[in-house]
């Protein structure tokens, strides 16, 4: 059966493809990983960093490079068009923090103002022979805007269950010996719905528990937290289409993503109860990443995930 998935890696950038900018691909959720990981070249040596010193810059997108130096020229424009586009069409309020040349136009990445808490992405086309951009014609991908709003009111009324698991992975990188990706490379170069340093939440288009939520909410976002998580559909829930995806790296340039520290977040998952309900992926990393793509995932990375995902139900 074919799932549309919200995001197609585990524990990656993402790779926009988006008739010329990007967008989101029908996957096989038979596939590995939960999201599958699109076939790239692997990354070089000069494009990798490290993970505490990347913020996004160097992130670039598939020929990009013209329009990149256009949207720049008219970046003010860019923006402006992107807060209305959301504003009007999502009624949610954004900061944008990034905007990415690619094939025919500009990949805006904007995170929400306040809650539900996303990141997510517009693009706008560019004319590259007149060199104009076309904010009038602004878009996005609908389905992937809203599972990434769909992602920040699951952890808005699920708070107290997503605080546990914010409390349990801060706790195993207050050690030093892991870490996870910046805020600031969230912001440039995420787009991923709702993120965090640790981890990152993605649906399947049948995820449908979510959906009265997410239609009060669009319908009136001032409505009460309280109303929202009354108008949740419990018995429309099936981990198999809801993803919690943890994703480290290794604080020390020089260390190997470690066994132990790995077998130790897998199986302290596995016991845990009063965490969030969904399927979890785990990736531990070396401490590099690639800048152009913001993955980090390599050869070397330890993973769990499909077909052995850690089932909270």
């Amino acid at each position: 059966m074919q799932k549309k998935i919200t995001i197609l890696l585990c524990s990656a950038g993402i790779s926009f493809m988006l008739g010329g900018c990007s967008g989101m691909i029908n996957a096989n959720n038979n596939q590995k990983n939960e999201q599958t990981k699109e076939t790239q070249a692997a990354p070089s040596e000069g494009s990798l960093i490290s993970v505490q010193d990347y913020t996004g810059e160097g992130y670039a997108l598939p020929y990009g490079k013209v329009t990149d130096k256009i949207a720049d020229e008219n970046l003010d424009e860019i923006k402006n068009a992107a807060i209305k586009f959301f504003k009007e069409t999502y009624k949610t309020d954004v900061t944008v923090h990034n905007v990415v040349g690619a094939k025919d136009g500009a990949t805006v990445f904007v995170e929400s103002k306040g809650e539900p808490h996303f990141y997510t992405y517009a693009v706008v086309p560019i004319d590259e022979l007149a060199k104009k951009v076309m904010t009038e014609k602004i878009w996005a991908d609908e389905f992937q805007v809203e599972n990434a709003i769909k992602g920040g009111l699951y952890h808005m009324i699920f708070n107290e269950e997503f605080k546990k698991l914010d409390n349990y992975l801060e706790s195993v990188a207050a050690d030093g010996q892991v870490t996870g990706k910046t805020k600031e490379s969230l912001q440039n170069a995420g787009g991923q719905g709702f993120m965090a340093p640790y981890y990152f939440i993605s649906m399947t288009d049948e995820e449908l528990a979510i959906k009265p939520v997410y239609d009060l909410f669009i319908n009136n976002p001032d409505e009460s937290v309280k109303n929202l998580r009354n108008a949740y559909d419990n018995t429309q829930f099936n981990p198999e289409n809801f993803f919690i995806n943890i994703q480290y790296f290794m604080s020390d340039e020089e260390s190997e993503p470690n066994k132990e520290i790995f077998n130790r977040i897998v199986k302290d998952l596995e016991e845990m109860t009063s965490i969030p309900k969904g399927s979890y992926s785990v990736f531990l990393n070396d401490n590099f990443i690639d800048k152009k793509s913001a993955d980090g995932t390599k050869d070397n990375s330890l993973e769990q995930s499909f077909p052995d995902y850690i089932i909270k139900d």
